[in-house]
């Protein structure tokens, strides 16, 4: 028997981006464990990925290309040959592309985060048809919008040096379920004698095990940031140095934080004025002593109305106290920006036919979109989708209307996936894609600083392809013939970062697949002495950038669509707030079919507080129908004080054909969009709940 150990990455979408050691015997991937060596992933990895063969070798796994026979939805297919599938998708493809190219259009997220097999090949295709553009937004485009206004790149604190803080502030994120490895290194800075902090409206896992649990009402977190700075000011625990050589607008701020005393904060965001002042205590006396202070900001904090003001406010903390001068300090919400991606030879956006219209459809509206009839101000009525790496029907807010959509007889709907989920159910054309021990792929991350090669295990299964092949196949049977069609994936990947950008000047494709990973060069404080990456330079408290969008150039609090102070009417009918964060074993939907990881999540619960639970006569394990105006779901009850009163929490996200009802928690959330960067509001609405009637005997 013949063993090997071939280097690879972990794709999904987590910031930890995982350096994997998969072991392949007589062509088979008997384990996959994380790579020692590697100083983020130091030899963990989280349950999820640790069974990835078991993913891989799953007995559902699709393997050939299928076309549908039964109505749309029914999940009905007979097995094609490649062939017979991509000259359907071309004839189907080749009449739209002539007569309105703008009814063709992609759909696609983190189902893996390579640059190979995410956005190269497939945004040449699209390039070159002249399809719609599809903003991806459903993730991290209001914080990111926010945080850049603010510190003007999606860079902070490197958390290879977070074991030196003493203060962590985890603020919106559950670390243990989405960002082990940095939970990892909190530990040790917990044994080292740092304080932990949790800012959750649940009491998570992470939160649990904190010195501290600060339990807000959804969508309230910018008040708490505007109470914090409030608090710094009057009570001096400010760095005025840096202050005035690294910041703009710090008197502007004083006048607008002036306002929002610690009981007015508390009163909005539902805790003690108490806590408001020992929080900014806390986090100011540290800077005074110098000491380190890290706020690590997670995508909770902006799936609201003022998601995005609300990274921004929590992004200006660490320049009043100066935390930014420690490598332990700062903020982190996204390393993304450190990478020199080099997105223009990768998508080829300079195939897109010149003169052409240009249209953008929101990801996170594609329920009402797909929906749309053409009109001037839309443009042409969508006719075709592709679906690569995402599952919309599931993951996608207002699910019903997304279902509703992918319905639509008259919709040519092609997916390229692994398993029939979903959205695969509504397929015309549903295509095999390999996993990623099957493919070549590179990597960028969003929560360390390296660069990443996945190298193929073993062959693909059945008639599995690359996305890259696959869309070299249709682009070849829709005569593209221009050279990038044909790259190979280590062309492409030998493409991915600029070598010219200070912190790529070593980026070698061919020593990178050798060695697994390598680390940009990026200065361990990166704002230490200021150098913020805005029009100023400087963390800018006042954004004349902000001014010119039409926002706020201030610090500032949107409060939710959804509530009892913003909506009255709406929480008289649906009293409970509602969120859905990742449960534990699942990643967005992926995982869900894995059954070992099934098996542990149980079934779809809610989380409901006992003063809830006791008024509306629930006890714990009652089957529960969650309902508002955009529709319902089922749940079966855990009655906790995890969740706060007036808050229900159901951990997600189910696919919806592996529920009971066959529905889950997207059919309550809206398609409103947040204040900047027009991401979702899924943490942002109200829901009423009620024990569901008993089952009829049969």
């Amino acid at each position: 028997m013949s063993s090997t150990i071939v280097k690879a990455v972990c794709p999904h979408d987590c910031p930890d981006t995982c350096a994997l050691h998969v072991t392949v015997e007589d062509g088979v991937a008997t384990a996959v464990k994380g790579d020692p060596a590697h100083p983020t992933t130091a030899g963990v990895l989280c349950t999820k990925v640790s069974r990835y063969t078991e993913r891989t070798y799953h007995p559902d796994r699709l393997l050939y290309p299928q076309k549908r026979v039964g109505k749309k939805g029914e999940g009905k297919f007979v097995r094609i040959t490649w062939d017979e599938a991509i000259a359907t998708i071309a004839e189907r493809l080749k009449p739209l592309a002539a007569s309105n190219p703008l009814s063709i259009l992609p759909y696609s997220y983190a189902g893996t985060m390579g640059l190979v097999q995410g956005e190269s090949m497939a945004m040449r295709f699209f390039n070159k048809i002249g399809a719609s553009f599809l903003d991806r937004t459903i993730c991290a485009t209001a914080g990111g919008v926010g945080y850049k206004y603010t510190v003007g790149t999606r860079q902070g604190a490197d958390i290879e040096h977070t074991q030196n803080a003493r203060l962590i502030i985890m603020w919106g994120g559950n670390p243990i379920a989405s960002n082990l490895h940095f939970w990892m290194r909190v530990q040790e800075a917990k044994r080292n004698g740092a304080k932990l902090i949790a800012i959750d409206p649940y009491r998570s896992l992470t939160a649990e095990k904190c010195h501290q649990h600060i339990a807000l009402l959804p969508g309230t977190d910018s008040a708490l940031a505007l109470g914090l700075m409030h608090v710094l000011i009057r009570d001096d625990l400010l760095d005025h140095d840096y202050i005035a050589e690294h910041t703009l607008g710090f008197e502007e701020l004083r006048e607008r934080v002036a306002a929002w005393t610690p009981e007015r904060v508390a009163e909005v965001c539902g805790i003690r004025a108490g806590e408001v002042e020992q929080l900014a205590h806390d986090y100011g006396e540290c800077g005074k002593r110098g000491e380190a202070s890290m706020i690590r900001m997670n995508y909770g904090v902006q799936r609201v109305h003022g998601g995005g003001m609300a990274v921004r406010n929590i992004a200006c903390l660490p320049a009043l106290t100066g935390a930014w001068r420690h490598a332990a300090g700062g903020t982190q919400l996204s390393m993304s920006d450190a990478f020199p991606k080099n997105t223009t030879a990768l998508q080829r956006p300079d195939l897109f036919p010149e003169g052409l219209p240009r249209r953008t459809i929101n990801m996170s509206t594609i329920g009402d979109d797909l929906l749309r009839e053409a009109s001037p101000e839309f443009g042409p009525k969508v006719g075709a989708v592709i679906v690569y790496n995402s599952n919309p029907v599931a993951v996608a807010p207002e699910s019903s209307k997304v279902a509703q959509a992918f319905a639509r007889e008259d919709l040519f709907t092609v997916v390229l996936e692994h398993f029939q989920t979903d959205t695969a159910d509504y397929a015309d054309i549903l295509l095999p894609a390999t996993t990623q021990l099957e493919h070549t792929d590179i990597h960028s991350t969003y929560g360390h600083l390296y660069m990443m090669a996945n190298n193929p295990a073993i062959a693909p299964m059945g008639e599995a392809k690359p996305n890259t092949e696959i869309f070299r196949l249709i682009a070849r049977a829709m005569g593209f013939d221009d050279a990038c069609f044909t790259d190979s994936d280590d062309d492409i990947a030998a493409l991915a970062f600029n070598k010219n950008h200070a912190h790529a000047v070593h980026f070698d494709w061919s020593s990178l697949k050798k060695a697994g990973w390598a680390k940009l060069k990026v200065a361990d404080a990166p704002f230490a002495h200021g150098g913020f990456g805005t029009p100023s330079g400087k963390c800018e408290f006042y954004s004349e950038s902000m001014k010119r969008d039409g926002l706020d150039p201030l610090p500032a609090y949107i409060a939710p669509y959804e509530s009892l102070a913003s909506n009255a009417e709406l929480a008289a009918r649906y009293p409970l707030a509602m969120i859905s964060p990742p449960a534990r074993n699942f990643l967005n939907s992926t995982f869900v079919n894995v059954q070992s990881l099934r098996d542990t999540e149980g079934q779809p619960h809610l989380d409901i507080h006992p003063q809830d639970a006791a008024s509306r006569h629930i006890v714990q394990g009652d089957k529960l129908r969650i309902y508002n105006d955009r529709g319902s779901f089922e749940a079966i009850a855990r009655v906790t004080d995890k969740a706060r009163p007036g808050l229900v929490v159901g951990l997600s996200i189910w696919w919806k054909k592996l529920a009971g009802d066959h529905k889950n928690a997207n059919e309550v959330t809206s398609q409103r969009l947040t204040d900047m960067g027009g991401g979702p509001t899924f943490y942002d609405l109200l829901v009423e709940v009620e024990k569901c009637a008993p089952e009829s005997p049969a």
